[in-house]
Order: C-alpha cells, then sequence, then structure tokens
C-alpha cells in the first residue's frame, strides 16, 4: 500500500514537473525554430521570471500579480536582447553562442545583487490539499499543472489560428518567400523571442512556490531544458511536450527506488541512449 501512495504521488508529482519543463523548453524550441539560435540566457531569463515574480509579490502581495507582470517583462527584456544585441549578429552561430552565454552571466550577476546571494520562498496562493483515496495532494500543484496546460493550449491556438502565429510558421518555413509575401520578418524575429522568453518567465514564476527561488536556479532547469527539446526534436512543440512528461516521470518514479541524484544520472543515460539510437529526436526537425 505505501509502495502504491508513493507511486502515486511520483506520477502526479511529474506531472507537473514535466509541465513546468515543458512550458520553458517550448520557448526554448520557438526561439531556435524560427530564428535558429541557441539561446544559452534562456534559464536565466526563467531564473528573472521567479525573482521578478518575488518583489512583485514583495511589493504588492498578490501573486497573480506577479504571475501578469514579470513574464510581461521578462518578455519585453527578451525583445530588447533581440533587437538590440543578436539582431546584428544572429547569421553566426559561434557569435550567438557566446553572446547569449555572456547574457547568462550579467542577469545572473543582476541578480545576485538586487536580490542578494541566499534564496527565498514564496507561499503558494492556493493552501490546502486534495485526498485520492490513500494519499493527499497538493492543490497548488495540480493547479499549475492546469495552468501550464492552458497556456499550452493557448500556445497552440495562437501559432494555428491567428495572424501573427501564420506569420511565425510561414517566416519558419522560409525565410524569404515569407518576406516576398509580404510578412514583416523583423517584426516576427523580435516577437517570437520576447514570447519565449515570456513563456520562460511563466514557468519561473509558477515554479517560485515550489522550489527556492536564487540567483543560480536557472541553471538546472536550463540543461533539462535542452535535453528534452533535443530528444523531442528540434522544432516540434509535441515533441517538446511528450519528452518533458516522459523525463520528468522517469526521474520521479525512480526516486522512490534511488537517491535523488541516482535518479537525475539514470534519466540522462536514458535520454542520452536514446538520442543515440534516434538522432533527429522524437519527431523530425520541422515537425510541429
Amino acid at each position: 500500500m505505501a509502495l502504491e501512495s508513493d507511486l502515486a504521488v511520483a506520477l502526479l508529482n511529474g506531472m507537473t514537473w514535466g509541465l513546468i519543463i515543458a512550458l520553458m523548453a517550448l520557448g526554448l524550441n520557438l526561439i531556435f525554430g524560427l530564428l535558429e539560435i541557441v539561446n544559452m540566457a534562456h534559464g536565466s531569463l526563467f531564473m528573472l521570471g521567479a525573482v521578478i515574480g518575488w518583489f512583485v509579490i514583495d511589493a504588492t502581495g498578490s501573486f497573480f500579480a506577479a504571475l501578469l507582470l514579470a513574464p510581461l517583462a521578462v518578455g519585453a527584456i527578451g525583445m530588447t536582447v533581440e533587437r538590440g544585441i543578436l539582431r546584428p549578429i544572429e547569421d553566426d552561430v559561434t557569435i550567438t553562442l557566446i553572446a547569449t552565454f555572456g547574457l547568462l552571466l550579467i542577469f545572473q550577476q543582476l541578480a545576485l545583487m538586487f536580490f542578494g546571494p541566499g534564496t527565498r520562498s514564496v507561499t503558494a496562493p492556493i493552501a490546502g490539499t486534495v485526498t485520492f483515496g490513500s494519499i493527499s495532494y497538493s492543490m497548488y500543484r495540480l493547479a499549475v499543472a492546469a495552468i501550464a496546460i492552458a497556456l499550452m493550449a493557448g500556445l497552440y491556438l495562437f501559432l494555428f489560428k491567428t495572424r501573427y502565429g501564420t506569420w511565425m510558421r510561414g517566416v519558419r518555413q522560409d525565410r524569404e518567400t515569407a518576406s516576398a509575401l509580404g510578412i514583416p520578418t523583423s517584426k516576427v524575429y523580435v516577437f517570437t523571442f520576447g514570447l519565449g522568453s515570456l513563456l520562460a518567465a511563466l514557468a519561473g514564476v509558477l515554479l517560485a512556490p515550489i522550489v527556492s527561488v536564487g540567483h543560480l536556479m536557472g541553471l538546472d532547469i536550463l540543461a533539462v531544458a535542452f535535453i528534452v527539446v533535443i530528444v523531442g526534436g528540434l522544432g516540434s512543440l509535441r515533441g517538446v511536450l511528450i519528452a518533458s512528461l516522459i523525463y520528468a516521470l522517469v526521474e520521479n518514479i525512480s526516486t522512490i527506488f534511488m537517491t535523488p541524484v541516482e535518479a537525475r544520472i539514470l534519466t540522462l543515460v536514458l535520454m542520452i541512449a536514446f538520442v543515440l539510437v534516434r538522432p533527429d529526436g522524437i519527431f523530425e526537425e520541422g515537425a510541429v
């Protein structure tokens, strides 16, 4: 009975964690799929979402204000970065890697200066638990899963049901033809980077009440996001979601039988083995 309860909790934790990873990795994949920029600063954008969210909560006492304002602020930062820093060098992969890695360090240092070296906690806006049979589970974690699903559904509808989403997909398929047809590719680029940054920040704010907020919190999840993007297939949104859920479920279930570090190592080994067998990922590059 204890094993069944542990397994049920691990499945629920895996689902929540997988959806958070997917939300962040989708932003990373959007930026790569359209701009072909490997954004090393993406983890710092996730961290900035949580840190700015903490400041908003401290000032207003409202988590929901943080959930609105922090992603908008980070999205604006992302648009500024694309327009002012990455646009002149976006055709050089090596230089963009160096530039985004430099931005990672800059954002971390700014967070260290204003937020401090320690970690801080955020009170969950939804208290209490829900009982499923013999187990109790956090209502906030379930709310996070529901919000993440709603956001991803909204992203899908945006990409396939709106004019701007059609522009983004058109530019991704063929930049020159899209430009010749009158699509404002420059605006699409800056909007895409801003949208990817906003998704990372949303993930950071949603995760803040579950983990400790600190200036280094983006490093671990950045590595995980890159892994699930590769396993899911570069440019594939479906693949990112599936890979994120598989990663999180395997890691959480493994912690029942081994230490968290061993579970992380096992999950990474399995992911690497999958990539060796199927280098294109679950879905080939270009499959939505």
